[in-house]
């Protein structure tokens, strides 16, 4: 795994190819537009869907963790799709995860499709807080917001870019975009489409592939 680094508000974080961000000093893991449970809304609503994508996020999460051994994991808005995607299946898988994940202090800022979704189960103590809210150094919220102090972390729009190389085939990748007032994490659910998006002049954006992340502007 190539993590990339910048350094925002004199902070340093580690962009991962787990599409996270991570935060030494603090020991600290952002994540952003989870989406567990979306493939279970398509089939209840009678589409067909192959099973298996919430267990290989789920594990890539388990990988980010393992990997940076954080104690703090904030998701940054959607950790559900909704409500009829929240079967038994799906609540027992991610049960086991939060076990295995016991001591692990989790926070979500509520988005769009959680207020839809409704609040995790008591029982996996997750403390939910509405955003935007002024956390430690930065600035919650699931939308990107340009905050009147501090530096934003931000959800919601799955940011991607258009790659072309120079036999003029194209590939879009999901990235980070770090605007002068917000960072836009990608969207960590594997079964999730993806907005194009257009830097202005002086952002930053790092794309993701599966094992690297990498600055291309």
């Amino acid at each position: 795994m190539t993590d990339a680094a910048i350094e925002i508000q004199g902070e340093q974080l580690h962009l991962l190819p787990e599409r996270a961000i991570y935060w030494e000093r603090t020991k600290t893991l952002f994540v952003a537009d989870v989406h567990l449970g979306k493939a279970a809304t398509f089939r209840a609503h009678r589409i067909p869907m192959p099973e298996g994508s919430m267990s290989a996020d789920l594990a890539r999460l388990t990988k980010a963790i393992e990997r940076t051994q954080v104690n703090k994991l904030i998701i940054l808005g959607d950790l559900f799709h909704a409500a009829k995607g929240r079967d038994e299946q799906t609540h027992d898988l991610f049960s086991t995860w939060r076990d295995q994940h016991a001591n692990l202090d989790l926070i979500l800022v509520r988005g769009n499709h959680d207020h839809k979704a409704g609040d995790p189960l008591e029982k996996w103590n997750i403390r939910c807080v509405d955003g935007p809210t002024a956390g430690p150094h930065f600035v919650l919220s699931h939308s990107p917001i340009e905050p009147t102090e501090g530096y934003a972390l931000a959800g919601h729009l799955h940011p991607a870019v258009q790659l072309e190389g120079q036999a003029h085939q194209t590939i879009k990748l999901p990235c980070f975009w770090f605007t002068k007032h917000c960072a836009i994490l990608p969207a960590f659910g594997s079964f999730i489409d993806h907005a194009i998006v257009r830097p202005e002049v002086g952002d930053k954006i790092f794309v993701v592939t599966e094992n690297q992340v990498l600055g291309v502007a």
